[in-house]
């Protein structure tokens, strides 16, 4: 599920919508795109939408997800039914003190949540993750067959 700003709903108003990249029925918008969620407050809205990466090589997806400030016990990979990834988390609001006086706050805080919807060539139950200095890196496999090749008889 990839989190898009909606251009019509207003102001931090988000649509969810699944992004199948394998799917051209709704191409160039998805279907949902001026439909509001509630699921997320304006204080969130900054952070929802989680930066990611995905790229495919010939042995793996591998997803890559800058989350500074998070530790990895602070985000959760999960793989749903229908071979759905889901990345998920939150980053804690940072502790105002009673004669704090704030100049500017930029940061965001609050839940994030991610979902894409898988090819049928992954092996989803070899999914691998791994944090560093930030970046979530999701590595799964891809199903590879090889070419099979059928010796044919030459007659003469």
């Amino acid at each position: 599920m990839s989190l898009i700003p909606s251009f019509f709903g207003g102001r931090n108003s988000l649509a969810m919508d699944m992004w199948d990249p394998f799917d051209f029925s709704n191409f160039p918008f998805p279907a949902n795109l001026s439909v509001s969620s509630p699921q997320f407050s304006n204080e969130t809205a900054a952070f929802v939408n989680a930066r990611m990466d995905w790229k495919e090589t010939p042995e793996a997806h591998i997803f890559k997800a800058d989350l500074p400030g998070l530790k990895k016990e602070e985000v959760k990979v999960e793989v749903e039914e229908g071979r759905v990834l889901k990345i998920s988390g939150e980053r804690s609001r940072e502790n105002e003190e009673k004669n704090d006086q704030w100049h500017r706050i930029e940061r965001s805080s609050g839940k994030f949540l991610r979902k894409f919807r898988l090819p049928e060539n992954t092996k989803v139950d070899q999914v691998k993750a791994s944090m560093e200095n930030g970046v979530l890196t999701v590595t799964i496999p891809k199903v590879v067959k090889k070419p099979e090749v059928k010796a044919i008889e030459i007659a003469g």
